[in-house]
């Protein structure tokens, strides 16, 4: 999931099933490059080529979670996937590339292999594994973002201090993204700030929310009703307001008892 200001617990709840997954799906492939005897090494025992390739799989999830972390920073995970996709790939793949050059030629105490010209084998191989784990990666985390109403104890959202002097105190319905601005939808009507939705989302924090839409986020208790058509719903908010809900965050807005 992108970045929120979420409360500590739910933030690491939400770390460490993105990192759960990455490990699984590592050592899923780690499995498969074994007994397909990938790069070679069919002539191995299985034995030797499941020691080789799970702790290697291992080490590249866990470089792989360090470097989507310096990612995200950069790259819009919901608008931008492909892209974000290419550049953990480009990220991952050489140092990756070097590790499996290195360890091979330890394990199977090969010299020749250990040559520097043999490198170059490597690099694309790699980038197809790193590649088609990256996307799936990517693609499995892009989840709806919830904010949560602030607690007793905890300091209110930030968000609303954004808002122009004529809607201060007004009660925010939507967050809608139009290219580099964010229209909010409020009690009083609506204006535009210059902000991305990313950077709203974790100034939401405080008030109780879900994004339904890459471009959209929505007060839980502004929506009036839920219109289905198409495989598609539509939140229809108090005052008119029409949100979508895309068809990758609806199953966990159902989930979460939204409609």
């Amino acid at each position: 999931m992108k970045r929120t200001g979420r409360p500590a617990q739910t933030l690491i709840l939400t770390i460490d099933r993105s990192l759960i997954r990455g490990l699984l799906i590592a050592e899923g492939a780690a499995v498969v490059l074994a007994l397909t005897g990938a790069f070679g090494m069919d002539r191995a025992p299985l034995w030797l080529r499941l020691i080789y390739w799970c702790p290697m799989m291992l080490v590249g999830a866990l470089w792989g979670v360090l470097a989507s972390r310096l990612v995200e920073k950069h790259i819009d995970l919901d608008r931008q996937p492909w892209l974000m996709s290419a550049a953990l790939t480009a990220l991952i793949s050489g140092p990756t590339a070097v590790s499996v050059w290195v360890v091979t030629g330890l394990v199977f105490n090969s010299d020749r292999a250990l040559h520097l010209s043999n490198l170059s084998n490597y690099l694309a191989p790699v980038a197809i594994v790193t590649g088609t784990l990256s996307l799936l990666n990517v693609f499995l985390a892009r989840t709806p973002v919830q904010t949560h109403a602030a607690s007793a104890d905890a300091p209110p959202a930030r968000f609303p201090d954004r808002l122009p002097p004529r809607l201060r105190g007004a009660a925010i319905r939507a967050v809608e993204s139009e290219d580099h601005y964010l229209r909010v939808h409020t009690d009083r009507g609506s204006d535009l700030i210059l902000m991305r939705l990313s950077d709203a989302l974790i100034e939401l924090e405080g008030l109780e929310g879900a994004q339904t839409h890459r471009s959209w986020w929505v007060a839980r208790d502004a929506v009036r009703e839920v219109v289905r058509g198409e495989g598609r719903a539509t939140f229809t908010l108090e005052g008119g307001i029409e949100a979508p809900v895309s068809r990758r965050y609806a199953r966990a807005l159902r989930d979460a008892g939204w409609y």
